[in-house]
């Protein structure tokens, strides 16, 4: 499956003013799979932490925002060294762990060199604002349920998608039902 955001993704892995991202959508659309294949695809490793299954990870965060610490807290749960730029930390699930959102200020202006990715649902990190959320100090970037382009693409229907964005309208009347029929 190819979802287009990979590609903001990349962007903003290789941005020079890179900052922690967050990664917001609604539930069940993808993130957390989204992430992890971009980790696959574009980091030697991933550190992991999922705050909704795993709720002792919080404590690494609710102590204090010494970035030392907490790297190393991270790299003893995660099984081994965190090194910048092939090393994805991956905070997940983010909105139940406010003190996490909160660290992402001092990823940006203490730990700049690791890649951070926190992912939450819109609604759980919208009650967060106000709350010691990062405003300024971190990338934003949403995810929308699968589209219709995606979907093509992922049902090996990529030409279909190319005719559409062509905008052939007599070739597409050809096809017109196969389109309704992958559309419904």
């Amino acid at each position: 499956m190819k979802r287009f955001t990979l590609n903001k993704l990349l962007n903003w892995k290789q941005a020079s003013d890179r900052k922690p991202l967050m990664f917001l959508g609604a539930r069940q659309v993808g993130k957390t799979w989204l992430v992890k294949e971009f980790a696959r695809l574009y980091y030697q490793r991933c550190i992991y932490i999922n705050f909704d299954k795993d709720r002792q990870m919080a404590g690494v965060f609710e102590k204090d925002f010494d970035m030392k610490r907490i790297i190393m807290s991270l790299e003893i749960l995660g099984g081994g060294r965190i090194v910048p730029e092939e090393t994805l930390i991956f905070l997940d699930e983010i909105q139940e762990c406010p003190s996490a959102v909160t660290s992402l200020k001092y990823w940006c202006e203490d730990a700049r060199e690791y890649h951070v990715i926190a992912a939450g649902s819109l609604l759980g990190v919208a009650d967060l604002l106000g709350t010691g959320f990062p405003v300024g100090k971190v990338d934003r970037l949403y995810l929308n349920p699968m589209t219709f382009g995606e979907f093509l693409v992922a049902t090996d229907n990529g030409m279909l998608l190319q005719l559409i964005e062509s905008r052939d309208w007599k070739m597409m009347e050809v096809f017109n039902d196969k389109i309704t029929d992958l559309l419904r």
